[in-house]
């Protein structure tokens, strides 16, 4: 571990004052004016906000965000929603894991805090669903706690002020010291969230805007010129491909057949196409007896740790079919493509674009 003494520290006041004239506008987020003039962010949008934005871009999270707070604007309105309708909602952002943590979290604050969000980062910490960072996270920005918050903005940012050339995830430890060392007791939340779109805006992964980064002084990878090749990353393994089937049965009547996936698993407790395992070698699974036909085209979709090859075999819902506890017939009236996780949305389209 690097002294951190060792050189001039950034200023804190630097950055903030940066951060008082160039903060992203987002939904969730409290203006430093607004801050200043005494409004606090709700600790519900904050929570919302970093649980929806993990592994995913602030591009990707407004839209939910947008339709999740206008549908259910406090954690009371989104711990009394039905499961199938929080996790529709959902469909299309991924790691549906967090869906469900989502309302078990939600839930718990309604039910035995009152509604109300711990302020410290142990009580936090307590809630279903949410680790160290979301912790830190929701401390700093809704708490104004002197925590340290740690994304993949705040690791390169790190990385190229200390010039850290240890790859990551093994520089973490390091990386996050380094970031504790500069928070500050005043405005921890505004440093965080600053720190955050210095990263996300000027010290971008490609083409850092070095020239006008506040801290550019006492930048040490500026100085070497290696920022451009930090953070280094220790190289992934390839992604294995895993094979699958999926069944479309409708109805005469436009109605389709559905399944609701188990509640632990990869889009577990979503509604989706019946189909077969996911493996090197799957065996077909159809929900009934029929002459399924295959569609010549087959979904190509990537999860974090595979990819996934689903052939599509298509066949006519018997219009007397008993649909298993599992299962739902959904009229063509009540039936979403956008409800469907991506994968299975994928299907639906080459089916729709046959």
């Amino acid at each position: 571990m690097r002294d951190l003494n060792s050189q001039s520290d950034p200023h804190s006041s630097t950055l903030l004052e940066w951060y008082d004239h160039n903060a992203r506008t987002l939904p969730w987020r409290v203006s430093p004016a607004d801050r200043a003039a005494g409004v606090w962010p709700d600790p519900y949008r904050i929570w919302l906000s970093e649980v929806m934005l993990q592994q995913t871009t602030v591009a990707a999270v407004k839209d939910y965000f947008h339709r999740f707070t206008t549908r259910w604007p406090t954690v009371g309105d989104l711990a009394a929603s039905p499961d199938a309708d929080v996790m529709a909602e959902w469909a299309g952002l991924g790691y549906y894991a967090r869906a469900r943590n989502l309302l078990k979290c939600a839930r718990v604050v309604a039910n035995d805090h009152d509604g109300v969000f711990p302020d410290s980062y142990d009580g936090l910490l307590a809630l279903p669903g949410i680790g160290p960072y979301t912790a830190a996270a929701i401390s700093a920005i809704a708490f104004d706690r002197a925590k340290t918050v740690l994304d993949g903005n705040v690791e390169r940012v790190m990385a190229r002020l200390y010039d850290v050339h240890t790859p990551l995830p093994g520089a973490k430890p390091e990386l996050k010291a380094l970031a504790a060392a500069l928070t500050p007791s005043a405005r921890p939340g505004d440093h965080a969230q600053a720190v955050m779109d210095l990263g996300a805006t000027i010290c971008t992964p490609r083409n850092p805007a070095c020239g006008i980064c506040p801290w550019r002084a006492p930048c040490k990878a500026r100085q070497e010129g290696t920022a451009s090749e930090l953070p280094k990353k220790t190289p992934k393994k390839p992604k294995p491909t895993r094979l699958g089937f999926v069944y479309l049965a409708r109805g005469a009547d436009g109605s389709w057949l559905l399944e609701q996936r188990p509640e632990k698993g990869l889009l577990g407790g979503m509604l989706g196409w019946p189909g077969s395992d996911w493996n090197d070698a799957p065996t077909q699974a159809p929900p009934f007896e029929a002459d399924w036909q295959e569609l010549s085209a087959e979904v190509r979709h990537t999860f974090t740790h595979f990819h996934l090859i689903l052939r599509i075999m298509l066949a006519e819902l018997p219009a007397d079919f008993q649909p298993t506890s599992s299962q739902r017939i959904l009229s063509r009236h009540e039936f979403k493509p956008s409800d469907l996780p991506t994968a299975m949305r994928k299907a639906f389209d080459l089916w729709k674009g046959r």
